[in-house]
């Protein structure tokens, strides 16, 4: 069966909970690394909607000019796109409104709610969803081939850095760092680690 070419790339990752054969339930997001700047849409507005370059940039910062101030005085602004509506928090434990001074209170940043109709054009473009190939959490880690090839692949002067080996063996940091720790303990481990300046590096010993 051919494989799926459009539609949103999606990549699944483990969840808190677990299934009944014992392992995480899975969830689904967009892949990372998707994304476009509001310069890449100014280039598509200029070259397919008659508007100059420069165009789309300058009608959002006139946008943000205008509505930071309503936002700032606690109104929402509801645009095509939806509702941009200021965020805010009470400090403390307080059951007394008459002592809930403005100095009790925090601005928490923006909340975005896009309009239903907003949605429904996106959704009426949708083309399916494609199955990213990158490895589901950790997986990865326990597969000893993979693990030795990334290792191999990270090596550089004899020694293997925590940001290569996450390039090579695709985990994120804590569990590079995990997994290149447990490579050095033990009388017989395979690898010892040094630090030059803020870089931990690890090394193979010596048979």
């Amino acid at each position: 069966m051919p494989r799926k070419t459009d539609g949103m790339l999606i990549e699944l990752q483990p969840g808190p909970k677990k299934g009944d054969d014992g392992k995480p339930l899975l969830y689904a997001r967009p892949a990372k690394g998707l994304k476009r700047t509001i310069h890449h849409i100014d280039e598509l507005c200029a070259k397919y909607r008659g508007m100059l370059r420069g165009d789309m940039e300058r009608h959002f910062d006139t946008f943000i000019d205008v509505i930071r101030q309503y936002l700032a005085d606690g109104y929402r602004i509801e645009t095509p796109l939806g509702t941009f509506a200021p965020k805010v928090k009470l400090l403390g434990e307080h059951t007394d409104p008459a002592k809930v001074r403005g100095i009790d209170v925090k601005f928490c940043g923006i909340e975005f709610t896009p309009s239903k109709a907003f949605v429904k054009e996106v959704e009426r473009r949708q083309k399916g969803f494609r199955v990213s190939d990158e490895p589901v959490g950790n997986e990865q880690m326990h597969d000893p081939q993979t693990m030795e090839t990334a290792l191999r692949n990270s090596m550089r002067n004899g020694y293997i850095t925590i940001g290569r080996f996450q390039v090579f063996s695709k985990l994120k940091y804590n569990s590079a760092k995990r997994y290149l720790d447990r490579l050095c303990q033990g009388d017989d481990a395979p690898y010892y680690r040094y630090r030059e300046g803020r870089t931990w590096h690890y090394a193979p010993r010596k048979k």
